[in-house]
């Protein structure tokens, strides 16, 4: 902000050294996402403006009559722009449902869904903000991809909890969020190289012409970049400090890219004792019904975010009674509607969402579970 804060493109000193944060910012993001070029990331305000944008772009390709797919469980930023570009276009809107004892997604009906090769795009979830479930979304592509489908992956909830690797997965877009892996309140796009060259981008005509220029209209928040580039150095450290026995499982990794992906490893890994110990202490109170994967064995599809509902209790007042011990978790639908809807918990006030992360502690959880137990 005080040195490095000019405009993009000057030929002067501050200009130059501006522009070479923002370079890092978008390779230090492609070394977290596994990305083949810095070039095929793109910052914006946020995911959901991001695919708002972005729905449009694709949406060129499609015409009346096509259908796109849609998934029950997933945040509203990649359900919302995708309707309203159904609505806008005529298109068809098919439904992955999940099943409301696993909480996990039917890969059959998956294939079913997709099988006839009428869907041009699948805008699918990596791991659900609601119930925590980490989707197959490998799979998911791979099935789409036996015809022309697109796919869109909502990766806002499991990039802040493992590591993240595009060129594995196979999609052709995927989408998250800075702030949920500690970085300021931005949004970044990756996509395939060839794509974002082909599509066409809603821009002010004197904008770049080639991605991520084209995509990134206007003037950007270039201190949003710089603090992203900042999260990713802290997670790097922790890749190179704290996480030297992940290392070996990113052979074809160097520098920065293994330390990130080595430092993501190492957080699921930790992470996963807290879901153990607020689960297993969430399903000893009274009147708990958890809302996600409880089964031990199976916490390695799930992230920590952990939803509940209690017999008779009002989630909001919940919320605000662990508020008033300086314990800070979310209420409602948490924008996944679909989810909420779904599990039919809407005018009952949704689920109670409890989010550990890294640098939380089991005496927390301990502490957490030990304050629930006054609140009803």
């Amino acid at each position: 902000m005080i040195h490095t804060n000019a405009n993009c493109g000057g030929p002067f000193r501050t200009s130059i050294e501006s522009d070479l944060v923002l370079e890092e910012a978008h390779q230090a993001m492609a070394d977290l996402l596994n990305a083949k070029f810095a070039d095929e990331i793109v910052f914006g305000a946020n995911m959901t403006s991001l695919t708002f944008a972005f729905s449009r772009s694709i949406g060129r390709l499609f015409k009346r009559g096509d259908t796109i797919l849609l998934t029950r469980m997933d945040h509203d930023g990649n359900v919302g722009p995708w309707l309203h570009l159904a609505e806008d276009l005529g298109l068809k809107v098919r439904w992955l449902n999940f099943d409301l004892k696993t909480y996990e997604y039917d890969l059959d009906e998956a294939a079913a869904l997709l099988k006839d090769g009428a869907v041009k795009l699948a805008a699918i979830n990596y791991a659900s903000n609601c119930l925590g479930t980490i989707n197959d979304v490998k799979t998911i592509t791979k099935l789409a991809h036996q015809s022309d489908t697109l796919v869109f992956v909502d990766a806002v909830q499991y990039v802040p909890h493992g590591p993240t690797d595009v060129q594995n997965i196979g999609c052709d877009f995927l989408v998250c969020s800075p702030y949920k892996f500690f970085g300021p309140h931005q949004g970044v796009l990756w996509g395939k190289a060839e794509l974002l060259s082909s599509l066409e981008a809603y821009k002010v005509r004197p904008a770049d012409n080639n991605a991520p220029g084209k995509f990134e209209t206007g003037t950007q928040l270039h201190e949003g970049q710089a603090g992203t580039l900042g999260v990713l150095e802290y997670l790097e450290w922790i890749g190179k400090t704290m996480a030297t026995e992940f290392q070996a499982n990113f052979p074809d990794f160097s520098g920065r890219r293994k330390y990130l992906h080595a430092a993501m490893l190492a957080i699921q890994d930790y992470e996963e004792t807290l879901s153990k110990r607020l689960i297993s202490g969430l399903q000893n109170l009274s009147g708990v019904d958890l809302k996600g994967i409880s089964n031990q064995n199976a916490f390695s599809r799930r992230v920590p975010t952990v939803s509940f509902t209690v017999k008779n209790q009002n989630p909001q007042e919940i919320a605000q009674k662990l508020s008033a011990e300086n314990i800070f978790v979310w209420h409602g639908h948490n924008y996944a509607l679909e989810a909420i809807r779904q599990m039919d918990l809407e005018k009952s006030g949704g689920v109670v969402r409890i989010g550990p992360v890294h640098y939380n502690t089991i005496a927390e959880i301990d502490h957490t579970l030990e304050v629930l137990k006054t609140c009803w």
